[in-house]
């Protein structure tokens, strides 16, 4: 733990456990995972479905590995593909008492579900993801279109924390504004905001690119209690700088990472907490994960190690739910921070974008635990 400059303003409470019908609300899209498992997109003849989206994972995390009770803001066309992923996610633990069901027209050409194809990759070939999300039913939300109030304030209702991200917000013209309607109401309420850049070219590509992500992302910012990104999201959807790091990726100074952190929280002084990922691929089955995290002015590092990785979809919102968790367990910020890290890179080791982890097996790798067997 070291001090940091721009120590900005305290923290806002979390409210205590059990206060609330959910610990965590996060609103985002979930889409059908089609996963060609050791084969390629282009050959397979067969695929394994999951369900899968950034803001989902974090959800489903907290709840199927930490007992947590979570919910989902999201929407879907109502067909078989819909009613598939909805099947998924109750196999999750999530409640769905938010998703909404839009109308099928039998095309899809007013909305229709996002299918994600993703092929994990091994040793030096890389994963690939090919997304087919157009036009889905939760591009199309509007703000009015759930009842935030009541959400968070409502009788037998309430959240401790909501998380969204640059995902969402890049589905579509109007879910900026969306997420704004969300993101106000949580923090009227006394709810902690997490936000993940979440930085995606594919999304944004015709949306107006890197600068619209950094509009709309510094946009929503103020509103921000927790901020999650990586070395790219930063500098591309957020529009702070990390120097000394190559194009690559292939080193990642936590020097670097100070000095933009302590650049991001004295333009954001409402935002408390940045926790960011510390990824270098060695290869597609070997990766350095650490982390690092400012936390009311402190900065926290987990020192990255190599991991080896069956399918690193998704390691990042599990290292983001993993961090969520101890804070709101009331953990200190290195006891949560490690928490988010040994989470992420065991949700790596499993196929799918969602953790398959214990909390048992969270703890065992916090504490160093061996791979040996357990009989």
């Amino acid at each position: 733990m070291t001090a940091a400059a721009g120590k900005g303003v305290s923290a806002r409470p979390i409210k205590p456990a059990g206060s609330c019908r959910f610990d965590l609300v996060s609103l985002g899209e979930v889409m059908l995972r089609l996963d060609p498992g050791e084969r390629r997109i282009h050959t397979t003849r067969q695929f394994d479905v999951w369900e899968g989206g950034g803001e989902y994972n974090v959800a489903r995390g907290l709840t199927h590995c930490f007992g947590l009770q979570t919910a989902i803001v999201t929407a879907l066309a109502d067909n078989p593909v819909g009613r598939l992923v909805e099947d998924l996610m109750r196999q999750g633990g999530v409640d769905l008492g938010y998703l909404q069901w839009k109308p099928y027209d039998g095309v899809g050409r007013a909305a229709r579900n996002g299918l994600n194809f993703t092929e994990r990759g091994f040793g030096a070939r890389a994963a690939v993801g090919c997304s087919d999300r157009g036009h889905t039913a939760i591009s199309q939300m509007k703000p009015g279109d759930v009842d935030w109030r009541m959400l968070f304030a409502g009788a037998g209702e309430g959240a401790r924390w909501f998380h969204t991200g640059g995902i969402f917000t890049a589905l579509g013209e109007g879910t900026p504004a969306v997420a704004r309607a969300a993101m106000e109401e949580a923090r009227r309420t006394g709810t902690i905001v997490s936000y993940d850049l979440n930085y995606r070219d594919s999304l944004w590509r015709s949306f107006g690119g890197p600068a619209r992500a950094r509009e709309v992302n510094r946009g929503l910012a103020p509103l921000v209690d927790v901020l999650f990104g990586n070395e790219e999201d930063f500098t591309a959807a957020f529009g702070f700088e990390l120097e000394g790091v190559d194009a690559g990726f292939h080193t990642l100074p936590t020097a670097s990472f100070r000095a933009m952190i302590s650049k991001v929280v004295a333009a954001f002084p409402n935002v408390t907490t940045v926790a960011t990922t510390l990824r270098t691929a060695r290869s597609a089955s070997v990766n350095g994960w650490g982390a690092l995290c400012y936390h009311q002015g402190e900065v926290y590092e987990v020192a990255q190690r190599d991991v080896e990785i069956l399918d690193r979809v998704g390691g990042g919102d599990s290292f983001a739910s993993g961090l969520i968790y101890g804070l709101l367990a009331g953990k200190d910020p290195q006891w949560a921070l490690a928490c988010g890290v040994a989470h992420g890179a065991l949700a790596m080791t499993t196929p799918g974008d969602t953790s398959m982890a214990t909390f048992a097996e969270v703890q065992r790798a916090m504490g160093g635990g061996s791979a040996r067997i357990e009989r």
